[in-house]
């Protein structure tokens, strides 16, 4: 048996029927040119469920015992219930791919069994067909999903045939291909003696550093920590700060990577603050539309990435950092420039830590957030409004037996506190957001969707750049709410031409003074109220 991490445990320990603790998402793939569908597929499933050897933990179950989680190798893997072949209802449309997916993520994983599943999925129009995974947190992170994902695909289209991704022969071609042969074992020498100086010297540096970075998150609870945001200090209360039920709801969209990178050659900014900006923009948006804008500005849990160089092997190797979403600021560059801010004294708390001095702070620090959630205070005591998470994806179009990979699009999980979580991964010349909330809390989180559209060419008009006000509609891949007819754009436009910004009119002016007016008498109202209580 092997003892399961700190990190990881705590996804275990937090789940419960309300709140699954699986990631995943959906991989949507182009069949090839001239191959028969049916063939294609049962050659698919074939090469998935003849997989005898995994990685580490996907061929081990949880155990639990007095002294703590531990993974145990499975020796009676059924492959048939991990590997699951589904297909769509007609017309197979991306409403009907989604609200696949939606009942998918709804539902926990056997603990008796290694935690993952696989469903590939057919019936798509146009060719293509999809394969959802679930894998349970504990086992993985963001970071190494993306991993896995190259470890089963070719840059090649005609190039050799792909692994099943949890296959221990995925795993070692993959980490040959990027790291070369393991260094072979050789007597210590003078060089290994310094080391092991140098090792126990940065104990004691450790200390100091983990000290002086506690005092800071400390002092940010009173103002005194410049720009640094910390979780529960001034987190406001609305409906995506609900108890949440088991059941979600997942939508998707597909972005041009070029439009959010010609905001950010304008802005002087990175692509992390402005998805950061598109987010804030579309929750300020959100929140209005159902008349909840808070006095306070929104929080965001943004993961960041703890793994280092050359490590393919850590299930969890994450933090966060406690991103400002300005979502009370109405013009969007100032909002985008108080959620820089933010990011940067996150970011330069966390530069003065090493990986692992990180990942001990990051636990001291989320210990508070782990209580509450198993106390069922969660939805009282909020950490965070949401999460956003930006991860890294392949730079290069991928393929999988030859079949091309169009999209990747995340599905994460949401907790008591926080019922929506915002997930996106850059793959190729595109961004791939996947949205996933508690059903019966946002019932109408489709909506966020065009609020992401709007937020963007938003700031495309602000940074004056092409594509202002430009809107996906060409070779159209839709994400839709699955009760909704209303169909959404998830594919990048053909043409790079854009329309130029229209001037706006009367009206139009008439109608946003309207709307900063009524914020303003909001705002007046609440502090009224908040006077009268006093």
């Amino acid at each position: 048996m092997r003892r399961i991490d700190l990190a990881s445990a705590g996804f275990l320990l937090l789940e419960k029927r309300e709140t699954p603790m699986h990631v995943g998402g959906i991989n949507l793939f182009t069949l090839p040119e001239g191959v028969d569908e049916q063939a294609f597929m049962a050659s698919l499933l074939t090469q998935l469920r003849e997989s005898t050897d995994f990685r580490k933990p996907f061929g081990e179950y949880v155990v639990t015992s007095k002294t703590g989680l531990y993974w145990e190798k499975d020796s009676h893997i059924d492959m048939d219930y991990h590997v699951r072949h589904s297909a769509l209802p007609s017309p197979g449309r991306y409403r009907e791919l989604f609200a696949l997916a939606s009942r998918f993520h709804t539902t926990l994983l056997d603990r008796t069994r290694p935690l993952w599943e696989m469903h590939i999925i057919e019936g798509l129009q146009d060719r293509q067909f999809a394969v959802y995974n679930k894998i349970h947190h504990a086992a993985i992170d963001g970071v190494g999903a993306m991993q896995i994902t190259q470890a089963m695909c070719t840059e090649e289209a005609d190039g050799p045939p792909g692994y099943a991704p949890f296959s221990l022969e995925a795993y070692n071609a993959y980490k040959k291909s990027r790291f070369g042969d393991a260094p072979k074992p050789s007597a210590p020498d003078k060089r290994d003696m310094r080391n092991v100086m140098e090792a126990l010297k940065q104990q004691y540096d450790s200390s100091i550093n983990l000290a002086t970075a506690m005092r800071r998150f400390g002092l940010a609870f009173v103002g005194r920590s410049g720009n640094l945001a910390v979780p529960w200090h001034n987190v406001p209360k609305t409906s995506i700060n609900t108890r949440v039920s088991g059941a979600r709801r997942f939508v998707a969209q597909t972005f041009a990577f070029e439009r959010v990178k010609n905001v950010c050659k304008s802005m002087d900014a990175t692509v992390n603050d402005v998805v950061l900006a598109m987010c804030a923009g579309a929750l300020r948006r959100y929140l209005l539309s159902r008349d909840e804008l808070p006095l306070h500005s929104l929080k965001a849990m943004a993961p960041v990435s703890l793994r280092e160089e050359g490590d393919v092997d850590s299930s969890n190797a994450i933090g966060f950092i406690t991103a400002d979403m300005a979502t009370n600021v109405y013009d969007p560059e100032k909002r985008l420039r108080t959620i820089q801010e933010s990011m940067r004294a996150g970011k330069d708390l966390l530069r003065e830590l090493s990986p692992a001095e990180a990942a001990l702070f990051m636990q001291l620090t989320q210990l508070p957030a782990l209580l509450t959630s198993i106390l069922g205070l969660g939805s009282k005591f909020p950490a965070f409004s949401t999460v956003v998470s930006n991860v890294p994806g392949p730079r290069k179009p991928l393929y999988w037996n030859g079949a091309r990979l169009d999209g990747i699009y995340p599905a994460s999980i949401v907790f008591d506190g926080f019922a929506m979580n915002i997930t996106l991964v850059s793959y190729h010349n595109q961004l791939d957001f996947g949205i996933v909330a508690c059903r019966r809390s946002l019932p109408q989180i489709q909506r966020i969707i065009d609020h992401l559209e709007d937020s963007l060419a938003e700031l495309e008009i602000v940074a004056g750049v092409s594509g202002a006000g430009r809107r996906s509609t060409d070779n159209r891949r839709t994400a839709a709410d699955p009760e909704k007819g209303k169909m959404k754009s998830t594919a990048k436009p053909r043409s790079r031409t854009a329309p130029k910004a229209k001037t706006k009119t009367k009206n139009e002016n008439e109608n946003e003074n309207q709307g900063k007016n009524k914020e303003r008498c909001k705002t007046q109202s609440q502090t009224r109220r908040a006077q009268s209580c006093r």
